[in-house]
């Protein structure tokens, strides 16, 4: 017989309960498995802190994104229209230096001797005053002759006054001097006499 089969039921027992865990070892079985627990909620927390932190992250970068966008778009329109104005602004200076020419051509046109009055050459040289005109035209630019106007003087430019019966008193009654104006923005102002 063997040493196993000579052990009686109860040295069995005693040998089962001896080699199970003490109930204090039980305890730090559950302790282990209580802390872990905990480890993994802790883990859970700040995960989640770190999530909303990073989303929150995400959004201040997004609006900031938005800004720039915005920002960017304002700034190609904005220097679109100075691009266009700058533009502008140098054909009217252009244009600006051409009017004493054009009020040489225009005086020099009132006073055309009668002997080249019909002639081919004249009709020629009108045409030129023609297509100057016509680039006021295309530039939007108005002349200023304000006879018989009140007198403005955001628009004309008084010379003197005259005594006139005809005209109302504070109404222009001569232009000296075409004035011009482009919109709202006046080129330069008509140069007048004023009724007294």
């Amino acid at each position: 017989m063997t040493d196993e089969m000579a052990k009686t039921d109860g040295e069995k027992v005693s040998e089962t309960v001896a080699s199970s865990p003490a109930p204090e070892d039980a305890a730090e079985v559950t302790e282990v498995d209580t802390s872990s627990a905990d480890d993994t909620q802790n883990e859970q927390s700040e995960t989640d802190e770190a999530l909303l932190a990073a989303r929150a992250e995400a959004q201040k970068n997004h609006d900031k994104w938005q800004r720039a966008l915005a920002d960017f778009d304002n700034y190609k329109k904005r220097t679109e229209r100075e691009r266009v104005e700058t533009y502008e602004n140098a054909a009217v200076d252009i244009i600006k230096s051409v009017l004493p020419i054009l009020d040489d051509f225009e005086r020099a046109m009132e006073n055309v001797p009668e002997d080249v009055k019909d002639t081919p050459w004249l009709d020629g040289t009108s045409a030129i005053g023609r297509k100057l005109n016509k680039l006021l035209e295309t530039y939007e630019i108005e002349a200023i002759d304000p006879v018989g106007e009140p007198f403005d003087p955001d628009k004309h430019q008084g010379l003197g006054i005259d005594d006139s019966s005809d005209i109302e008193s504070g109404h222009v009654t001569v232009t000296l001097q075409k004035g011009y104006i482009k919109g709202e923005k006046l080129l330069r102002p008509a140069l007048v006499r004023v009724a007294g």
